[in-house]
């Protein structure tokens, strides 16, 4: 353990580099024993005016594919269902197991029925993807950070009606203190190793 300009580095056994500082300890990599996912307001209408919305609705089918084959816990959120609809069938028949929870507030983090099943979980890094990313993504994940979550924004699984949007709320979220991922870079992340039957299940589904 060494220190560096105000914080403390240390690499831990199984060559997981770490940050712990005086406020919370941070790690660099994710831990499948330490993550959620957790999917943001996948829609009906409003998801089909996504910049890109193909290769967004491909990515999120990967992410929670690869995800439920590392058998990492699934948080669902949807903005006012009555209203905006469903989430949309490509993503909602992945997770017959799973009930979304409904929100007002455009952050989960102000939805007590949220902040309860993320506590219950007992994990302290979370995975975000998800619509739109310079609204509900960039406000959930902003609350998330202040209340010393490691949040990780897949960037190829968030999108906003303009690709300008997109790119405001990724900053921002970077600003608040997120890190920016990637399907395929959180996946093989948790997964650590190139062997055994997860590997194969998940190279199958990213290519």
């Amino acid at each position: 353990m060494h220190g560096l300009i105000g914080f403390v580095e240390r690499i831990d056994s199984d060559g997981t580099r770490e940050v712990l500082s005086g406020r919370r300890r941070e790690s660099f990599m994710l831990k499948i024993e330490d993550t959620i996912l957790l999917l943001v307001d996948i829609q009906g209408k409003l998801a089909h005016l996504m910049h890109d919305k193909q290769r967004l609705f491909e990515n999120l089918q990967k992410l929670v594919k690869g995800i439920q084959v590392l058998g990492v816990p699934i948080l669902w959120v949807e903005q006012n269902p009555v209203g905006l609809g469903p989430t949309i069938p490509e993503v909602a028949e992945l997770l017959p197991a799973v009930e979304p929870i409904a929100k007002m507030s455009f952050s989960s983090c102000r939805n007590d029925r949220f902040l309860k099943a993320l506590k219950n979980l007992n994990r302290r890094q979370v995975l975000i993807a998800g619509i739109e990313t310079h609204i509900c993504v960039f406000q959930t994940t902003a609350d998330l950070v202040d209340l010393e979550y490691e949040t990780h924004v897949v960037a190829d699984a968030v999108s906003s009606r303009s690709a300008e949007n997109k790119a405001i709320g990724l900053q921002k979220m970077r600003d608040a203190g997120a890190r920016w991922t990637s399907v395929e870079t959180a996946l093989f992340e948790l997964l650590k190793v190139a062997e055994g039957e997860p590997f194969k299940e998940i190279l199958r589904i990213v290519k």
